[in-house]
Formats: structure tokens, C-alpha cells, sequence
């Protein structure tokens, strides 16, 4: 293995024509400079930056393409080992989901109603919301096309990563402090089960049958999988060998390789979801997060807040093929098909 990390193995477990990249848009949070990068994947370069507005962090598309829906924070930049007290207030005007019009290129309006929202998710359907609020510990559900809010479900500490099951019934939440994912009915907007999983989860995936997810420990660096229609944890792997600290992840259209991004570790990994070892690894630059794959799975595209760039990456070679500049911290990332 090129990057000589090792997976030990604690626990085994047992749509439409993908759009090429093509004539796709890559959209970039910038979480620092409060901007969107627009790249020409094709063409290779930046094409644009729009302003957004304070810390955006979390971006997806909605189902048609035709809408990008991207969390925006007024409170401070805090983070582990930081004394919060020493923080400037947090500016609540700030706070909501910037709808951008990709035709137009432009903000349309913010939904208001969630406080420091990190990251968001889209029903299949594309009518339902669902926003993690860090500081008040829950999880937002806002209807996508009036911007009313339908509920709010206690989820455990700092939500962070939000997930929609592919049949759209069920919605993971990651809380950070309580090491969990909340598993949330779509139809009763309660919570019916939290499942145990590694240390600070980041963020979780659903395999495209829906039959399995797979949730990122970052602190100690651990790959969750979890039976999703038992409620349970059925396989924990442990990422060895450097700074490894698992944050991003994000599945291939057949649902046979899973990309992880590490963070602190400066690289890009490829597992095996069926066995979870890893098949491959690749630097892509300072603390990769934010992670998205173009919509025939050739590419992988990885946000590298400190190195303020995105790196293009083969999926199958695991090479570098080009780099973008972003904007101040890049964070969240969307691809996008034109239309």
C-alpha cells in the first residue's frame, strides 16, 4: 500500500443514467472568505465566485440540479482544545439556508429558522430540508419549497453530519459529543433508535440498496458500518499508521468503493465497504474534509481547507490530476450537472 496505512479490521459484517462530468459544475464553500468557487471540471479552471454570506459550510444540490441549498453560520470559529468563552458572540442574523439558483447563478433568499447550521440534506423528492443545528443540538426539518419549518428533533450534542436513506424514511444524524447517529423516521420526525459508533462522527453515507451505512470517527480514527434496518453497529475498523482522522465520506454509484477524507492526515482513501480494507490512498493536501464524486464516478473531488485549493483525483488510478484554487478555507463540495 503506497501510503503505508494499515486497516485493522476489529468487526467484519457480514435511478437515472449518471450524468458524465461532462458539462458538469463543481461548486466550493469557502468557509472563511463566505464565498462559493464555481469550476469547469472539462475545462479545468475557476470560473466564478459569488458571495454567500457568513461561515458557509455545508452544500447539496437538490434531485433536478436546478438548486444548490448551502448552510450558513453566524457563530464563531470554535473547534476542539478552544476556550469558547474567549469567543466573539455569534451574530444570529447570520444564520440560515442560502438557496442559489444555479441557472442564474445567484442567492435567491435565506431560509431562517436553524441556528449555526453545519450541514444539510435533501429528501429524494427534493421537498424536505433536514439541517443539522451544532449549538442547539438538533436536527431542523424545513419544507424546500416554502422555507416553513415543520419540526425540530432533539439529536444529541453538535450534530454534524446529516444523511437521507435512498427511500427517503430515514435521516442519520451524527452527534459529536455523544459519539452516536441518531436514526430519525421521516414520516414521524422521531427519533427511533441511536446506534453507538466511533469517537466525534463527522458525517455518514448510505450504500445506494440502502441495506447498509457507513459513519467516520474522527478522533479515534475508526470506520463505522452499520445495518440500517436493524439499528445496529455491525463492523468497526480502525485506520493505523499517521494522523489519520476519518471526516468525509462518500460512496460510488455501484456502492463498491468507499472514499474517506483524513483530514490532518492529508489524504484521500479508498475502502472496501464489503470488508472494509483499504484498496488504496493518495495526498491530496492540508486537512482534506469536504469530499464529492462527479456523477459517472471517474472523479473524486476533495476540499483542502489550510491548502485553500480543490485536488481532481482519478478513482481508479488514485491520481492527482488537477488542482483549483478555492477561496479562504474551503469547505463543503457539490457537483452538478448542467442542464
Amino acid at each position: 500500500m503506497r501510503s503505508g496505512i494499515v486497516l485493522c479490521l476489529l468487526l467484519m459484517f457480514g435511478c437515472a443514467q449518471p450524468p458524465s462530468p461532462l458539462g458538469a459544475r463543481l461548486y466550493v464553500t469557502n468557509e472563511m472568505s463566505g464565498d462559493l468557487t464555481i469550476v469547469d471540471p472539462e475545462a479545468r479552471r475557476v470560473i466564478g465566485r459569488v458571495a454567500l454570506g457568513k461561515r458557509p459550510r455545508g452544500i447539496v444540490a437538490s434531485p433536478d440540479g436546478r438548486l444548490l441549498y448551502i448552510a450558513l453560520s453566524g457563530s464563531p470559529v470554535g473547534g476542539p482544545g478552544v476556550d469558547e468563552s474567549t469567543l466573539p458572540p455569534a451574530d444570529r442574523a447570520a444564520d440560515g439556508i442560502a438557496v442559489f439558483d444555479v441557472a442564474e447563478g445567484r442567492v435567491l433568499r435565506i431560509i431562517r429558522g436553524v441556528s449555526d447550521p453545519e450541514t444539510v440534506a435533501v429528501s429524494p423528492d427534493g421537498r424536505t430540508l433536514y439541517v443539522a443545528s451544532e449549538d442547539s443540538g438538533q436536527l431542523i426539518v424545513f419544507d424546500a419549497a416554502s422555507g416553513g419549518r415543520r419540526g425540530a428533533i432533539p439529536v444529541g450534542g453538535e450534530p454534524e453530519g446529516v444523511a437521507v436513506s435512498p427511500d427517503g424514511r430515514l435521516i442519520y444524524a451524527t452527534s459529536e459529543e455523544d459519539n452516536q447517529v441518531a436514526v430519525v423516521d421521516a414520516g414521524t420526525l422521531r427519533v427511533r433508535a441511536h446506534i453507538p459508533v466511533g469517537e466525534r462522527p463527522r458525517n455518514a453515507v448510505f450504500t445506494p440498496d440502502g441495506r447498509r451505512a457507513f459513519v467516520p470517527g474522527e478522533s479515534d480514527g475508526t470506520i463505522a458500518a452499520i445495518d440500517v434496518a436493524s439499528d445496529r453497529r455491525i463492523g468497526l475498523a480502525r485506520l493505523e499508521g499517521g494522523n489519520v482522522r476519518p471526516m468525509g465520506v462518500a460512496l460510488s454509484r455501484d456502492g463498491r468503493a468507499l472514499f474517506v477524507t483524513t483530514g490532518r492526515g492529508r489524504r484521500l482513501l479508498r475502502i472496501d465497504p464489503a470488508s472494509l480494507r483499504l484498496t488504496g490512498s493518495v495526498e491530496v493536501g492540508d486537512r482534506p474534509w469536504g469530499l464529492a464524486l462527479s456523477g459517472d464516478g471517474r472523479f473524486v473531488f476533495t476540499a483542502n481547507g489550510p491548502s485553500n485549493d480543490v485536488a481532481m483525483v482519478d478513482a481508479a488510478s488514485l491520481r492527482v490530476l488537477a488542482r483549483f484554487r478555492a477561496g479562504d478555507r474551503p469547505w463543503g463540495l457539490a457537483v452538478v450537472p448542467m442542464h
